[in-house]
C-alpha cells in the first residue's frame, strides 16, 4: 500500500510543481512515469513506455493534420463565411446545435466518432465571437449524452456490466439520466460563458436599423466562389462524416484520426503545398500533454493504485458516502484515461453496494456511468485534447485553464448532485 500511495503522491506533486513553474507538464510526468514505473514498481521500462497513448497520438495529429490542410488551401475560412451569411445575428442556438449533432453522432455507436465535429465547431466559435469555452462545453457535454444512448459504447458497456450482475438498469433510463444531466451541464454552461451575452447581442442588432450585424461577413452576397482544391476538400469532409456514421451503425468502431490521416494523405497529394504547411498546424503540445499525463495513470493502474482507492471507497460502511466515494473516484480516473475502461473497471466495484439493497442499484450504477463521462472535457483526455487542439492557437491556454477547472470541479459537482438526486432517495 505504502508503494501506491507514494506513487499517488507523486503524481499529485508533479502537477503542482509543474504548474508553479510553468513547465511543460506532459515531459515531466513522461520522465517521472519512467523512474516511478521502474523504481517503485519494478516495472520493465518496455512495460511503462507501452501505456503511452498511441491511439490518442494518432487521433490528435490525424485530426489537427487533416483540418490544417482545410485551412491552409482556406477551405475553413470559405465555409465559414458561408455559414455566417446563413446565420446571421442568431449566434445564441449555435451551442445548442452543435450539441445536437455531436449527441447524435455520438449516439450512433462509437462516441469518439463525434469528434469530428470539434474542428467544424470552434472555428464557427471564433468566427462568431462565441466563447470557445461554451462551445467546448457542448460539444464534451454532446459526446457523453448520446454516448449513453441504448445504441453506443457506454450504454453498452454499463447497462451489459449491471445486466451480468443481476442489477436491472433500463438503458433508456440510462439515456435519460445521461441526457439530462449534460442538459443541464450545457446550459450552466451558457450561463457562465457568455451566453447571456450572446441574447443580448442579438437583440441589440434586432433594434437597430439597417446596419450589417457583427456575425454577418461583408460583402456575403459575392463571397470568393470555391476552387477545385476546397471543393475537394469538402468532398473528403462529408466522406469522412458519412465513413464514420455508417461505420457506427454498422457496429463498426471507426478510427477518426486513421480516417483523417487517410483523408489528409489524398489532400497532401492534390495540394501538396497545403500539405507541407499543415504539418505546422499539428497541435504536438497537446499530443506530449495527454501522453505523459496517460503514461503515469498507467503506471499507478498496473501498480493497483487505482484499484486500491475503489476498495478503499467500498469499505467505508455508510452506504451514502461509499457511493459518493465511488462516484468521485470514476470521476477522477476517467479524466484521464478511457472512460470505456474505467466503466468497465470500476461498475463492477459498485456492484456489491448495489446487491447489498442499500441503495438502489440502477441509480448508483447510472450515477457512477455519467460521473465518469462528464469530466472528459479535461484536457487530459481524449475528449477535451481535441477540443484544445482543434481551437485557436491563442485560445488554448485559457481552455486548457479552464476545461481543467471544468474537469476537475465535476470530480464533486457530478457524485454530489447525481447521488444526491439519484441515489439518496432510496435510502430515505
Amino acid at each position: 500500500m505504502l508503494l501506491q500511495l507514494t506513487a499517488i503522491a507523486i503524481f499529485i506533486a508533479i502537477f503542482v510543481i509543474a504548474h508553479l513553474r510553468k513547465a511543460p507538464l506532459g515531459i515531466i510526468m513522461f520522465g517521472a512515469a519512467c523512474g516511478t514505473g521502474m523504481w517503485l514498481a519494478s516495472m520493465p521500462l518496455a512495460n511503462v513506455v507501452s501505456g503511452f497513448p498511441v491511439s490518442i497520438m494518432v487521433l490528435l495529429v490525424g485530426v489537427t493534420y487533416f483540418f490544417a490542410i482545410a485551412k491552409a488551401n482556406g477551405t475553413i475560412d470559405r465555409l465559414l463565411e458561408y455559414a455566417l451569411v446563413r446565420i446571421g445575428n442568431n449566434t445564441v442556438m449555435m451551442p445548442f446545435l452543435f450539441f445536437a449533432l455531436t449527441a447524435v453522432i455520438s449516439a450512433m455507436g462509437s462516441p469518439l466518432g463525434s469528434l469530428v465535429m470539434a474542428p467544424i465547431a470552434m472555428p464557427v466559435a471564433k468566427r462568431c465571437r462565441i466563447d470557445p469555452m461554451l462551445m467546448a462545453l457542448a460539444i464534451g457535454s454532446g459526446f457523453s449524452a448520446g454516448g449513453f444512448a441504448p445504441t453506443s459504447l457506454f450504454g453498452i458497456v454499463t447497462y451489459g456490466t449491471a445486466h451480468e450482475a443481476n442489477i436491472d438498469l433500463n438503458p433508456f433510463t440510462l439515456f435519460a439520466v445521461a441526457a439530462s444531466a449534460n442538459v443541464g451541464l450545457l446550459l450552466a454552461a451558457f450561463l457562465l460563458f457568455g451566453g447571456l451575452g450572446l441574447i443580448a447581442r442579438r437583440g441589440a442588432v434586432a433594434t437597430a436599423s439597417a446596419a450589417p450585424t457583427p456575425e454577418v461577413v461583408p460583402g456575403a452576397a459575392t463571397v470568393t466562389p470555391f476552387n477545385s482544391n476546397q471543393i475537394t476538400t469538402i468532398v473528403c469532409m462529408i466522406g469522412m462524416l458519412v465513413t464514420v456514421i455508417v461505420a457506427s451503425v454498422s457496429g463498426l468502431n471507426p478510427d477518426v484520426g486513421v480516417l483523417c490521416f487517410a483523408f489528409g494523405a489524398v489532400l497532401s497529394l492534390i495540394d501538396p503545398a497545403a500539405g507541407r504547411k499543415a504539418v505546422a498546424g499539428i497541435d504536438w503540445s497537446t499530443v506530449l500533454l495527454v501522453g505523459g499525463i496517460i503514461t503515469f495513470v498507467g503506471v499507478l493502474q498496473k501498480m493497483g493504485a487505482v484499484d486500491l482507492l475503489g476498495e478503499a471507497a467500498r469499505n467505508i460502511g455508510a452506504p451514502l458516502l461509499s457511493a459518493l466515494v465511488i462516484c468521485a473516484i470514476g470521476g477522477l480516473v476517467s479524466a484521464f484515461v478511457s472512460t470505456t475502461a474505467i466503466l468497465a473497471a470500476l461498475v463492477p466495484l459498485a456492484v456489491p453496494l448495489a446487491a447489498s439493497g442499500e441503495v438502489t442499484g440502477w441509480a448508483i450504477i447510472s450515477s457512477l456511468a455519467v460521473c465518469s463521462s462528464i469530466v472528459d472535457v479535461s484536457p487530459f483526455s481524449t475528449v477535451g485534447a481535441t477540443l484544445v487542439a482543434t481551437s485557436a492557437e491563442d485560445d488554448r491556454p485559457r481552455l486548457i485553464t479552464l476545461l481543467t477547472l471544468w474537469g476537475m470541479s465535476m470530480i464533486a459537482v457530478g457524485p454530489i448532485l447525481l447521488v444526491g438526486i439519484l441515489v439518496l432517495p432510496g435510502t430515505l
